[in-house]
């Protein structure tokens, strides 16, 4: 065989990715005796490209989706893209800006056109992304959610949940973003906490006897004021209740009212009501039957409604000039600094303004009860389980969800208005005749549907519904959802409300939610802050085998990633390590006759194991009931610890060694062929467990081992999951080649201490030792003898004495090495080496010595110090003690 020296992930990569979609392996079929493990793919935005929440995201649903493919159940990842409407739609509104021209300029007809086109060319590309990571999704099941069957199911659930009184339009306070200039659900606004300022503005009484002092945090918002609100329980401003003041700059006349919601302790105790331009205000409006005042238009400038000398100022400019003028006018009693929270657009950042509009929305209220329910009772269950209090608390507070956005780019609203009689109807396609009027013209609704009312249909229009299709009934509900905690209101909560709504179904039963992937400083990865690296630049240096292990083995289950160059080591030196053992093997056993066909046809059973051979065998067997259980709890980076630990330390450091000498042995064929078997044997079974999380490597390596093993799957994507066989673990061969293993490396360690090579041979006494333990010593010998060039060993002799001697101990065993074969240069050496380190030690003991026995350290050291140098002080005299020991040993 030809098989390079190095590693080439790029050439592997490539190779095998083409080869398993061609050949289909990742489209199954349906097969009704047998129940599948289906997963729908959080659908990237079209605007996206590949970042590290993606790689963390998608491998760990990769990870799943491969390995119970292994299991023999038919298994789908279903992938799609989400049109994204308010970021897709600012994308090619910036080339229009480039232009010189705005969306209105052009019409709506023109920049839709314009936004497939950009989707065509250039969306998407993030799917070409995620097949460079290795993700194993059925490609040809891919949707789009403004696709044809999507658009169709969007307008069947708009028209059933209107028709159940579910949704309504009304005139709310809504989260208004005037750069996007689109109205936001509340769990579209991200809050900031940032340093603003309270001012305290005096309005004038209209009797003339005094002021009342307000405070506001948004002082622009004044001059829509149609109120001040007290406490009924503030004996400050009792007597000002019923009793009117004159708003400043447009000189309206509100009332003072009682309202209990005013909070005794905020600012002056007396607040501005602004019922178009704060939520709170609002409720208190509609309580008090005040007048709402618009100031603003949607793109957050000062309109008529605010005056003449305000009027076409930005808000915020608008605030500056009525601070000033209050100053001027002697009505801004005070300026304090203070902390408040900010809410922000989660598209572009900026600062929300709350909005009185006409808006469509859904009431939530009806629809979360049984999406509770199915929660408590444990049909869908939260990883890891705090989640679940979060979920709970947000579905117990659910409010209605307004569901209308002012663009263009997405679902238009399936509501039309006779533009004779304004009859209202909700069909999905225009009426030819108003049922009320006999009219024939209708005007459509101009808003289109909040992106996330086609994605919370996602897990079953994407199998065709409102049609029910043979695809529907066999997938859903689904098995896994793995996204972030920060869309379980967004998506994860609404998808479980509407699968149950219309389908009666849960739409999975497990829901994996991980955490952010975060530099080592455990800042969030960011492009924009310049600490994230670019996923693609990583697969082409290190592949992505590299990359999926580096992430998954950085990722506890639940909890932030923290990634670095030196966690992406982990995953390249680990590829590395894998392919030059396989690479040794291969070259070697190609030279060894074919197996034979007893062998074949009994299996290990078949081979005289020796103590290596049966341990390995436990172990792989013990680390396949390991693995499946981290896979199956979904604690991928445990299984990714557990097969790292096998492969490289026990198979590669331990065994690969350990057989070598048979490998090599062509005079003891039976030999030769036992390790032959055994390598490849270990190595296809490694591969299999590995492939959920490195496929591109375990199918390579897996395709060359066939070339001389008897295996008949046709790739390891379809191959099956090892299975343990209970029998070839046994704990007694585990616990004699563990003490065989400590003794060894104790061994080594000791040779590297003196500064014997290992090119020279020694003898070592073991003393102490039990009869049992120099038992599995003596019928394993030639284990030393292999890897650390140990001639002899002697047990229980007592012969040191008189002796030079360098002495160390495993478990109750004291190990001893004699020094007379040793070269006097070393010898001499390792003493003075020994003689320095003493005279180091002691020197510190001292020091730590004299401030332990000073009085005044004593009294006033703290007690973690005082603790702390007690510690260093045992620490250092168990070095001091083992150096006299050596020494000891040292004529």
């Amino acid at each position: 065989m030809e098989i390079n020296k190095q590693y080439e992930p790029q050439k592997i990569e490539k190779k095998w990715y083409k080869s398993w979609i061609e050949k289909g392996y990742f489209s199954p079929k349906i097969d009704k005796n047998k129940k599948p493990f289906t997963v729908l793919i959080p659908p990237p935005n079209v605007t996206n490209i590949l970042h590290m929440g993606h790689v963390l995201n998608n491998t760990l649903q990769d990870v799943m989706i491969r390995y119970k493919r292994m299991t023999g159940v038919p298994t789908l990842w279903l992938p799609g893209v989400d049109h994204a409407g308010i970021a897709t739609q600012n994308m090619v509104e910036k080339q229009l800006a480039k232009e010189g021209k705005t969306r209105h300029e052009i019409g709506r007809k023109e920049i839709i056109r314009r936004i497939w086109k950009w989707k065509e060319e250039k969306g998407g590309l993030i799917i070409e992304q995620l097949k460079q990571l290795g993700c194993s999704c059925d490609w040809k099941r891919q949707r789009f959610t403004l696709d044809e069957g999507l658009s169709d199911a969007v307008k069947e659930v708009f028209i059933k949940l209107y028709e159940k009184g579910l949704i309504y339009k009304g005139k709310r306070i809504i989260n208004w973003c005037p750069r996007c200039v689109t109205a936001l659900s509340n769990d579209e606004v991200e809050h900031e906490d940032v340093k603003g300022f309270m001012w305290d503005i005096k309005y004038p009484l209209k009797d003339g006897n005094g002021f009342v002092t307000v405070s506001t945090t948004r002082p622009e918002t004044m001059l829509g004021d149609t109120a001040v609100a007290v406490n009924p329980k503030d004996e400050r401003y009792k007597n000002l209740i019923g009793k009117t003041v004159i708003l400043p700059f447009v000189n309206r006349e509100i009332p003072i009212i009682a309202d209990e919601y005013v909070d005794l302790e905020f600012g002056s105790g007396c607040v501005k009501i602004t019922p178009a331009h704060d939520p709170n205000d609002y409720e208190i409006g509609l309580t008090h039957n005040l007048e709402q005042v618009v100031i603003m238009d949607e793109h957050g400038v000062m309109n008529e409604n605010a005056g003449k000398e305000f009027e076409g100022l930005d808000r915020f400019k608008a605030r500056e000039k009525i601070v000033e003028r209050l100053k001027e006018m002697e009505l801004l009693e005070t300026i304090k600094p203070h902390e408040l929270a900010v809410g922000l657009c989660y598209r572009c950042d900026t600062p929300i303004e709350p909005y009185l509009s006409d808006q469509w929305f859904v009431k939530m209220k009806p629809l979360s009860k049984r999406a509770i329910e199915v929660v408590k009772n444990g049909d869908v269950k939260f990883h890891p389980a705090r989640w679940t209090k979060v979920y709970y608390h947000w579905m117990e507070n659910i409010r209605d969800w307004c569901i209308s956005r002012q663009i263009w780019w997405g679902h238009r609203i399936p509501v039309y208005y006779c533009l004779n009689c304004g009859e209202i109807v909700v069909a999905k396609e225009e009426p030819k005749t108003c049922l009320k009027c006999g009219h024939n013209k209708f005007k459509q609704d101009e808003d289109v549907l909040d992106t996330w009312f086609s994605s919370w249909l996602w897990p079953f229009s994407t199998f065709g519904w409102p049609d029910e299709t043979a695809e529907l009934e066999y997938f859903l509900p689904t098995n896994l959802l793995v996204t972030g905690p920060d869309i379980i209101y967004l998506w994860v909560a609404r998808m479980i409300m509407a699968t149950l709504e219309f389908k009666d179904k849960i739409p999975f039963d497990t829901v994996l939610l991980h955490g952010m992937v975060r530099d080592e400083n455990g800042v969030k990865m960011s492009k924009s802050l310049g600490n994230s690296p670019d996923p693609l630049d990583i697969i082409e240096t290190v592949g992505a085998d590299a990359l999926r292990f580096s992430i998954i083995f950085a990722s506890p289950k639940g909890h932030d990633s923290y990634y670095s160059s030196s966690i992406l080591e982990t995953g390249r030196n680990f590829a590395n390590k894998i392919w030059n053992a396989y690479r040794f093997i291969m070259m070697n056993v190609e030279k060894i006759e074919e197996i034979p066909e007893y062998v074949i046809l009994s299996g290990v059973e078949g081979l005289k194991l020796e103590l290596a051979d049966k341990w390995i065998y436990s172990r792989l067997n013990e680390v396949i009931a390991e693995t499946q259980r981290n896979y199956e709890s979904l604690r991928f980076n445990d299984a990714a610890n557990t097969l790292m630990d096998f492969i490289w330390k026990e198979f590669c450091s331990w065994y690969l060694e350990l057989s070598k000498d048979r490998i090599y042995n062509e005079k003891d064929k039976q030999a030769q062929l036992n390790a032959k078997y055994i390598l490849l044997d270990i190595l296809q079974n490694s591969m299999r467990l590995l492939q959920p999380i490195m496929p591109f490597i375990a199918e390579e390596i897996w395709q060359g081992i066939r070339n001389y093993f008897p295996m008949d799957e046709e790739t390891i994507v379809l191959a099956a999951f090892p299975v343990q066989d209970k029998d070839m673990i046994n704990e007694k061969i585990d616990k004699d080649m563990k003490l065989i293993q400590e003794l060894i490396t104790e061994i080594r360690s000791m040779r590297k201490d003196i500064g014997i090579p290992i090119s020279i041979k020694i003898g070592f006494l073991f003393d102490d030792i039990f009869s049992e333990q120099e038992q599995v010593v003596r019928n394993n010998i030639d284990y030393f003898s292999k890897l650390a060039n140990v001639v002899e060993i002697t047990f229980n002799s007592g012969s040191k004495f008189g002796e030079e001697y360098v002495a160390s101990s495993v478990k109750n065993i004291e190990i001893s090495t004699l020094l007379k074969y040793v070269p006097v240069e070393i010898k001499k050496t390792f003493k003075l080496k020994n003689i320095k380190q003493l005279a180091k030690l002691e020197k510190e003991l001292q020091k730590i010595n004299s401030k332990l026995s000073n009085n005044k350290f004593l009294a006033n050291a703290p007690e973690s110090i005082i603790i702390k140098e007690k510690e260093k002080y045992k620490e250092v005299k168990t070095k001091a003690d083992k150096t006299k020991e050596i020494l000891v040993g040292l004529k």
